[in-house]
């Protein structure tokens, strides 16, 4: 989104003018990096409701962000310059989004920018952590290195959204499907069956009672059900926007059963990644952590990482901050920590966490849909009894009476 500024220089000069940044916040950063005392700042830009469709759509998928990654880093590795580097990927490039971004990036590096500012003016398309892990290396001359580390960074991420979203296919397909079953049965079965068992003066049981009403009561009242459900769903995605749905939408993955254990070992995994690799390239410990907390994508590990980061500004051990916050991270990562600052060897502990994690990931995620199988299948198997219970038991009493 575009936001109109003022602001002063350090020098006292008043400077006006528009910046991309994917929220208010992201602006703001972007401005303060750059020295300037900022007077006001709003959205140059109305939002329609049909404007967040279309950015949906046409949003930057990871997998593109991915080859983009990793073709830059190729060209650096085969010594072309960034600048050109940034024009051949414009070109390739099929995402328009990102497309033009690039446009934007390359235009800011010719102009004498640096890459990593270039970068952070189009904050929507790359991270905090992204911008920081290519500040460092231009100062070491390493661009290449970290571009390649980065791709490797977001191709893991990749595969694992990938192996989730698998995992949760079949699930949701199998539901899906029983959902239409059952929904055939109530509206079209039962209303049918109902009358004659009636008509016979068979007692009908307790659960044949229930799904008749409830069958009468869809074929009656559809329409009426129909919009509550629309408007049910609206409410539910316009609280999850906001700041409290997000808190608790984050909150649910890290305590769900199953998923909850997955998505807590992803973060740590992140987390323990992105510190690592943030101090070996010289980026200060309390940093690190808060460029980690924005990166790891949860608020609420977001906000538990602030506060180990400002504690250990208070002067606090790192592994005892971890400790305090078990729910989170388990105390085998505080123990790690603890061992590491003996050493003083931190980023290596933290990256050998970073392996033990992804491992224990990649295999839960392996094993997502044996775990999930059982428990569906159970769960249905329940639903599927008590809908032909309801039918075959006064079948039952009927044939008894005659």
């Amino acid at each position: 989104m575009k936001y109109k500024y003022t602001a002063k220089t350090q020098d006292g000069e008043l400077q006006a003018g528009f910046i991309e940044s994917g929220s208010k916040d992201g602006a703001v950063a972007i401005l303060r990096g750059h020295n300037l005392f900022i007077l006001t700042i709003e959205g140059a830009e109305r939002s329609h409701w049909y404007d967040k469709i279309f950015n949906f759509l046409s949003r930057v998928k990871i997998n593109d962000l991915m080859l983009f990654t990793r073709q830059f880093s190729i060209l650096l590795e085969s010594k072309v310059s960034i600048g050109d580097s940034l024009r051949n990927l414009e070109k390739q490039t099929k995402n328009a989004l990102l497309k033009e971004a690039i446009k934007e990036v390359s235009d800011d590096v010719d102009s004498g920018l640096a890459l990593s500012q270039a970068l952070e003016k189009r904050g929507d398309i790359f991270s905090d952590f992204y911008v920081n892990m290519i500040r460092p290396a231009e100062i070491t001359g390493r661009m290449d290195e970290a571009m390649l580390f980065l791709a490797d960074y977001i191709e893991k991420e990749s595969a694992w959204i990938s192996k989730i979203r698998n995992a949760m296919i079949y699930p949701f397909v199998v539901i899906f499907l029983f959902l239409i079953v059952a929904g055939v049965l109530l509206v079209a079965v039962f209303p049918q069956i109902g009358p004659v068992f009636i008509d016979a003066g068979v007692q009908l049981p307790l659960i044949t009672r229930i799904f008749l009403g409830a069958g009468d009561f869809i074929l009656k009242w559809w329409f009426a059900l129909l919009v509550g459900l629309i408007l049910f769903a609206i409410m539910i995605v316009d609280y999850m926007r906001s700041e409290e749905g997000r808190l608790v939408a984050n909150e649910l993955k890290i305590r769900l059963p199953i998923v909850g254990n997955l998505y807590r070992k992803i973060y740590v995994a992140r987390f323990a990644e992105a510190v690592s690799v943030l101090i070996k390239g010289g980026v200060p410990l309390t940093q690190a952590i808060e460029i980690s907390g924005r990166s790891i994508q949860n608020a609420i590990y977001s906000e538990v990482l602030h506060e180990i980061a400002e504690g250990v500004k208070r002067g606090e051990l790192f592994s005892a901050l971890l400790y305090q916050y078990d729910n989170y991270f388990p105390s085998l990562v505080g123990q790690l920590v603890s061992i590491g600052e003996g050493a003083g060897r931190i980023d290596e502990v933290l990256s050998r966490i970073n392996v033990l994690y992804t491992r224990e990931v990649n295999n839960l995620l392996d094993n997502l849909v044996e775990l999930i199988q059982p428990l569906l299948i159970t769960v249905i198997g329940v639903f599927i009894g008590l809908l032909f219970a309801s039918i075959l038991l006064p079948i039952y009493n009927l044939a008894k009476a005659f």
